[in-house]
């Protein structure tokens, strides 16, 4: 296929892209796509392995096309002199939340954190599979990093399990569920696939379930038949025997709770697992500086102990060979987007690799960890993935905070000079139109009448509310859907059916030409509620009572109270009605005890 052709079909990309998205933007790499720039007279680090030289640098189409010492100027190109700077490949971090709980959330501020670190792919371990195809779209609308998504697999009440339900994270505890598993996701298109395997917690919290040699195995083997690699969430000695074994592509953790020894080291060269150790976010004092302060002194003496143990770990497997990458778990608590990725070089070095080490941990091995080859590093051919700093990062680390320009797939994206879409100063996609009827659950295939996939939702935790959700005949025709839960033992317990207005809750939808909601409910359950949630997570909510007869309940906006920020000392939200993302119904009760509701035709009105 030729780079024209290339072009063109990237074009029509783009456009098909600024549809899906609802307004009239295409994508930045295809706008930008025939432009050619000449980096002259780099320092330049091109993460080979080989030392540093000078050499100036054209990229045309994306790509690089040419190295050299002498490269003349192609007609109407931009020059950049970068005498005295240094010349890298785009950094990468393989490890990644993009939560709605970190600060900043919202999806294009996140962007932007990466691209000022001189990030330009990451790996996002957060996503529900049907927000894959919107949050790409939304990507390729403005200036960003190459985002890579990862399908959540996990055991049943194990770690990342115990939150959200099964269109989040899939439950397998077998061989035979571990495959079913694979192949659903696989649908969505998912870049790899994190499976949580460990349910150590760290001596800091009661431990979750783990999942067995024999289901990880086929679960490894299914995904590769997928083309898909695997990450585990993996933090003992003895569960990274078993990952290693298993044959997963990348440890996405430190383990910590003690040395590794020659087995592992053994059994991880064998099958070719490289090591994410994610130190950033087991820092005692994290990356934000938080992390001291009201922490018990005997969970302090923890951490502190795990972390020299991680620090350690990551010195022995280097030595040894295995190769280690970057991810860092940005976006948990303490662990900033971006900040945390030069951190974690930093502390690569404090766990004993020389910068330069470092630096090929964060640029080509973590290309190939991830198993993208048109990247990672200086190379004719190469995507144009490239960071500009002042400094010699190879010599001193911290030089890589130096950032002067940044460029993804060869779009100047950071530093003077940079002209960013207007979408990456936005807080959310603009909020399309919504129809009134949101669901009369008719629809055969799970989905509402918008096109959404309802999910469920409960308390979270080791001990979480067990709920069953289904669509059944009504006794008067028609159908509805009933929620059905055993209640946790906590105060908190509940159990919700959630009506998503958009795929995935991406993008927002306008409701100010409705004056409320409409459905038919009844239930047991002594506390109900009808919930709205929008944008910034912001949440407004309305009592609801229920008997074992069907009744019609009408919601005015005007009616529901806004609710306290989750862990955020923001003041209560105000509603504004156009930027709305789900509804959710929801039953409380008795710690233990037993509470159901069905709802029909919801509708907006």
């Amino acid at each position: 296929m030729n780079m024209q052709h290339c072009i063109k079909r990237s074009f029509a990309m783009a456009v098909a892209t600024a549809l899906l998205l609802g307004h009239g933007q295409a994508s930045i790499a295809a706008t930008t796509a025939g432009s050619a720039v000449l980096i002259r007279d780099a320092v330049v680090f091109d993460g080979t392995g080989r030392a540093p030289y000078a050499a100036s640098v054209l990229v045309e189409g994306g790509r690089i096309a040419a190295i050299g010492e002498q490269l003349s100027v192609p007609k109407g190109a931009r020059v950049v002199n970068a005498r005295g700077q240094a010349l890298l490949p785009g950094l990468f971090d393989l490890h990644t939340h993009w939560t709605p709980n970190a600060t900043p959330s919202e999806l294009p501020q996140v962007a932007n954190l990466y691209m000022a670190a001189g990030v330009t792919t990451v790996s996002d371990f957060h996503e529900p599979p049907e927000a894959y195809a919107p949050r790409r779209a939304w990507l390729a609308s403005i200036a960003a990093p190459d985002v890579k998504f990862a399908a959540r697999m996990s055991t049943p009440l194990g770690h990342g399990a115990d939150w959200g339900d099964e269109n989040t994270t899939r439950w397998v505890n077998s061989p035979e569920a571990a495959r079913a598993g694979v192949q659903a996701v696989a649908a969505y298109k998912p870049d790899f696939i994190k499976a949580f395997t460990d349910g150590w917690r760290y001596s800091n919290a009661a431990d979750n379930s783990s999942m067995d040699e024999e289901t990880l195995a086929a679960l490894v083997d299914e995904a590769h038949k997928h083309g898909l690699k695997v990450f585990t969430h993996t933090v003992m000695v003895k569960r990274g025997k078993t990952a290693a074994r298993a044959g997963v592509d990348v440890i996405a953790h430190s383990v910590q709770d003690g040395p590794v020894d020659a087995e592992l080291i053994q059994l991880m060269r064998e099958h070719g697992t490289a090591y994410a150790p994610s130190l950033a976010v087991y820092l005692p004092e994290r990356v934000d500086g938080s992390g001291r302060e009201g922490a018990k002194p005997a969970v302090l003496a923890q951490r502190e102990q795990n972390f020299a143990n991680a620090l350690g770990n990551v010195k022995a497997l280097h030595d040894a060979g295995i190769p280690v990458v970057v991810g860092t778990d940005a976006g948990m608590t303490g662990t900033p987007h971006g900040a945390s990725t030069l951190r974690e070089l930093e502390l690569l070095v404090q766990a004993g690799l020389s910068p330069s080490e470092a630096l090929v941990a964060g640029t080509s091995a973590s290309a190939k960890a991830l198993g993208v080859a048109d990247r990672g590093t200086i190379e004719v051919g190469k995507r144009a993935d490239l960071l500009l700093v002042r400094g010699q990062p190879w010599q001193h680390i911290a030089d890589i905070r130096n950032t002067q320009q940044v460029y993804v797939a060869g779009r100047q994206v950071q530093g003077k000079g940079a002209v960013l879409p207007a979408g990456n100063k936005a807080l959310a996609l603009p909020a399309m139109a919504v129809a009134a009827l949101v669901d009369d659950f008719e629809r055969a295939d799970g989905r509402t009448a918008l096109d959404t996939l309802r999910v469920d939702e409960a308390d979270g935790g080791n001990d979480r509310t067990w709920q069953v959700t289904e669509v059944v005949a009504r006794e008067t025709g028609g159908k509805a859907l009933v929620t059905q839960a055993k209640l946790s033992s906590k105060d908190t317990a509940f159990a919700a059916a959630i009506l998503p207005l958009s795929r995935g809750s991406v993008a927002p939808v306008d409701a100010t030409a409705y004056r409320g909601v409409r459905f038919e409910l009844r239930g047991s359950a002594p506390a109900l509620r009808f919930e709205v949630r929008a944008l910034g997570n912001r949440r407004f909510a309305a009592p609801l009572q229920a008997a074992d007869g069907w009744q019609t309940v009408e919601i005015p906006f005007v009616a529901l109270q806004g609710q306290p920020p989750y862990r955020s000392k923001a003041p209560v939200p105000t509603w504004r009605g156009d930027d709305l993302q789900q509804l959710v119904f929801s039953a409380g009760g008795e710690p233990g005890s037993k509470v159901w509701f069905e709802i029909d035709n919801v509708r907006f009105y």
